[in-house]
């Protein structure tokens, strides 16, 4: 086993946990999976894996090096690609990130037919409410509501998702329905922080033609989409989000749109990738097929 195999295994052994399930992946002994990891930490002089009984998981010396082979081995296949430009379907790890609504309404349903479009490609597919750093953390690509703010990253735009502010009928019932926008300082949010990012405690609606954010108070604090809705179903506040992604809540009135005749700001969405000179074929296949996709789903952009 060369360097670069050594590589791909040990970054297949770091995502599946499993020495058995990297050999596996690979079509290699177990035994030579092992042997070759042992190489390769003699090799460094470092531990990279601790190795338990029920799991595997890398050292910090480990995550360090993880980073940097999943960076190695993209650049070595862009590189391949330079020279073997007629490849006909690209293979190799995909690696995505998406915000995990995204992933189990709208991608995942029809992930088997990007599989059937390019099958010698492996996905590797991580969602929720944190924004990853791509290249520190090796993402091939992600999907991003909101206006693109790194420079470091190329975008291209899926779609502009309708907003809708709502909450539970019970909430409703005790507060009062707002009538006109400026109400909305008087009501209860359920608010919503991302990482680093400030707690988000406003709600944005159009007037005369312009987005205006309308701050309100808030006792319940959440950093997961399913938490911010779940406390809406709860009682605990208006929330404001995709409509697509609480369009089943809304039907069965377990959440009820407010102010429905005021427009609110689209969300844009879209499909970031690290800036190169030459765009990998897998992070190409996939942006074209996602486009696809949510074009199907909300229509063009």
């Amino acid at each position: 086993m060369d360097r670069f195999e050594s590589l791909t295994l040990f970054t297949r052994i770091v995502e599946t946990g499993s020495f058995t399930r990297a050999a596996n992946m690979l079509e290699i002994p177990r035994a030579t999976a092992t042997l070759a990891i042992q190489q390769l930490e003699a090799r460094l002089g470092a531990r990279l894996l601790e190795r338990t009984t029920r799991q595997v998981r890398p050292t910090p010396e480990g995550r360090i090096f993880h980073e940097r082979c999943i960076q190695l081995l993209s650049e070595l296949e862009e590189a391949e690609t330079l020279v073997k430009p007629g490849a006909a379907s690209p293979s190799g790890i995909l690696r995505i990130e998406m915000h995990g609504t995204h992933a189990q309404r709208i991608v995942l349903p029809r992930i088997r037919e990007f599989r059937h479009l390019y099958p010698a490609l492996d996905v590797v597919l991580t969602s929720g409410d944190r924004r990853v750093d791509l290249v520190g953390e090796g993402i091939d690509c992600a999907l991003r509501a909101g206006v693109p703010e790194d420079s470091s990253l190329v975008g291209r735009k899926l779609a502009e998702m309708s907003q809708v502010i709502c909450a539970s009928p019970d909430y409703l019932a005790y507060a009062g329905h707002p009538r006109h926008p400026d109400e909305l300082t008087h009501h209860q949010v359920v608010r919503f922080f991302s990482g680093n990012q400030p707690v988000d405690s406003t709600l944005e609606v159009m007037v005369k033609g312009r987005s205006q954010a309308f701050e309100a108070g808030g006792w319940m604090t959440v950093n997961d989409a399913a938490s911010y809705v779940m406390a809406a179903l709860q009682g605990c506040g208006l929330i404001q989000l995709p409509r697509f992604s609480v369009a089943d809540r809304l039907e069965h009135g377990e959440l009820v749109e407010v102010l429905p005749d005021w427009e609110q700001p689209v969300l844009p969405l879209w499909a970031v990738y690290p800036q190169r000179r030459q765009l990998s074929p897998r992070v190409r296949v996939f942006i074209d097929w996602v486009v696809e996709v949510y074009r199907d789903h909300f229509g063009t952009t």
